[in-house]
């Protein structure tokens, strides 16, 4: 199957994101200069989606929440703009905000402000699209949404899910992708009631750990890395539109490896034009 026929979801988070190029990280104390700054609605859920619509020139269906505010509806029409479906529970609560401090090496430091607002199978949502899925990528919900997701032909996850979550839905996964340079997403994997078909952990410029099979290689950059920002989320929507196109694992990775370097090469993680 070719990814231009691929039916595809996302159920997870958006934050509206500030990112801000600084000649220097902030550090407790001293005055950090910013050369420039841009905003968009981000956070996993909405980097993933946007970047399956790129890979296939299709609709994907962003299941996610949403507070009831400015910030919401601008998260809402940005997506809309890039081509995602919008399946939104609103919230009598503020949209999660962020910033995203970038350094001159590319790498970026991440503070976020607020709750993280998520989807659950309570939500009145069209959830029964899910079931027509050939992928689905989830960032956040609460088990019973991950339990429903498994209706699909392909369900990769991140361990931001939070595992408590993932062992409630107790369903297999076909990928668990998460980050080795990240403390809160290689924690813990340990204690998972069901092992992943594959857990894939990322390792930056290194490339990876894939279990079973052993480390893979990155895709090196075709120009100077800018902005570290989406490259996980990227990765994983990669992954994730491979194996629904029937691509074996190791071609999976390779396109989600190329997906996450693409992204190291811009400021923020979408290019300037509307997909």
């Amino acid at each position: 199957m070719s990814t231009g026929e691929l039916t595809l979801a996302v159920v997870g988070h958006i934050e509206w994101v500030s990112f801000v190029s600084v000649d220097k990280m902030p550090i407790q104390g001293v005055i950090s200069h910013g050369k420039r700054i841009k905003e968009h609605a981000a956070g996993g859920g909405a980097v993933a989606a946007v970047q399956m619509s790129k890979l296939t020139k299709r609709k994907v269906h962003l299941f996610t929440s949403l507070g009831k505010d400015e910030i919401g509806k601008k998260c809402e029409q940005e997506l809309r703009s890039f081509g995602i479906e919008m399946h939104i529970a609103w919230r009598e609560k503020p949209t999660r905000r962020g910033i995203s401090f970038v350094g001159n090496n590319g790498d970026r430091a991440i503070t976020v402000i607020g709750q993280r607002l998520e989807p659950c199978i309570k939500d009145s949502l069209r959830w029964n699209l899910l079931q027509k899925m050939d992928g689905i990528f989830i960032t956040a919900g609460d088990a019973k949404t991950i339990q429903y997701c498994r209706k699909a032909k392909i369900v990769c996850a991140t361990p931001r899910v939070k595992i408590i979550s993932l062992n409630e839905a107790n369903i297999q996964l076909d990928a668990l992708i998460g980050s080795n340079l990240d403390a809160d997403e290689k924690n813990n994997l340990e204690v998972l009631k069901t092992k992943p078909r594959y857990t894939i952990m990322t390792e930056g410029s290194k490339g990876g750990i894939i279990d079973p099979g052993g480390r893979y290689k990155a895709i090196p950059l075709t120009k100077k890395e800018i902005d570290s920002y989406g490259c996980g989320d990227s990765f994983a929507a990669g992954v994730t539109t491979g194996l629904a196109a029937n691509l074996d694992i190791t071609k999976a990775i390779n396109l989600g490896a190329k997906c996450g370097a693409e992204c190291a090469t811009r400021f923020g993680p979408y290019n300037k034009k509307k997909l």
